[in-house]
């Protein structure tokens, strides 16, 4: 055997007893990058002891090779001691708790306080029908005097400053044709809509729309039925 590789002995022997401990990609490992002193400790112990078996001369030498080899096959290891799916290599922050979200160098990320979205204000309907006192004339958009005085009821709510916009929504029964009962729906809508401007509503907070025979609320093969979809909504937000 020549003389380097009688050298070279010793330190293969420690350099595959440290690899066998160190290697470990999950950091659980005894031996790994972080404790490096310690493997250039145990390669100097190993190296020495086995150069002193071959020749007492040439422990030192083995001790010396034993220290470097050791702290480079264990410094070498990319393990991830914490956990955080960063080798540690890359891992700035190595001992970051347990499940803790962490960017690409394996520090926490900041955290966010989460904020409430606040609620959609919820529409309040107030519904008045034929089926009570008769809102308009018969086949028209007049409004009967039944009608005016339950608006005029109304009117206190209605410029609550707290109620910002109001919708007046028509509808009527099946009776006649689509389109007819769609027009008659958006001029009573409209009529409903320009009385409470005259009461002293505000115009700008008063819509109107007519939805014809589509929305139907009860059975239309009957009178009473049909007295509860001849109706007019007012939906305040």
């Amino acid at each position: 055997m020549s003389v380097l590789t009688k050298a070279a002995l010793p330190v293969l022997l420690a350099g595959s007893l440290l690899s066998g401990c160190a290697t470990h990609s999950d950091g659980s490992a005894p031996l790994n990058q972080r404790t490096w002193p310690i493997c250039s400790l145990l390669g100097g112990l190993v190296g020495g002891g086995l150069g002193a078996i071959e020749n007492s001369a040439w422990a030192g030498g083995g001790a010396a090779l034993g220290v470097l080899a050791g702290g480079l096959i264990c410094y070498a290891q990319d393990g991830d001691e914490d956990g955080d799916g960063v080798f540690d290599r890359r891992d700035r922050c190595p001992d970051t708790p347990a499940n803790t979200p962490v960017s690409h160098t394996g520090c926490p990320l900041p955290q966010y306080p989460v904020t409430q979205k606040a609620p959609e204000p919820v529409a309040e309907v107030i519904t008045l029908s034929d089926q009570g006192n008769v809102l308009f004339a018969f086949d028209s958009a007049e409004l009967t005097a039944a009608a005016k005085t339950q608006l005029q009821g109304l009117m206190g709510k209605l410029n609550d400053p707290s109620v910002g916009r109001i919708k007046v929504v028509g509808h009527t029964d099946s009776k006649g044709t689509d389109a007819y009962n769609q027009a008659l729906s958006e001029r009573r809508a409209n009529s409903v809509a320009e009385y409470l401007i005259s009461q002293g509503l505000s115009a700008q907070k008063v819509t109107s729309q007519g939805k014809g025979e589509s929305e139907p609320v009860a059975d239309n093969e009957t009178d009473a039925g049909r007295a509860q979809n001849r109706r007019v909504d007012l939906h305040l937000n």
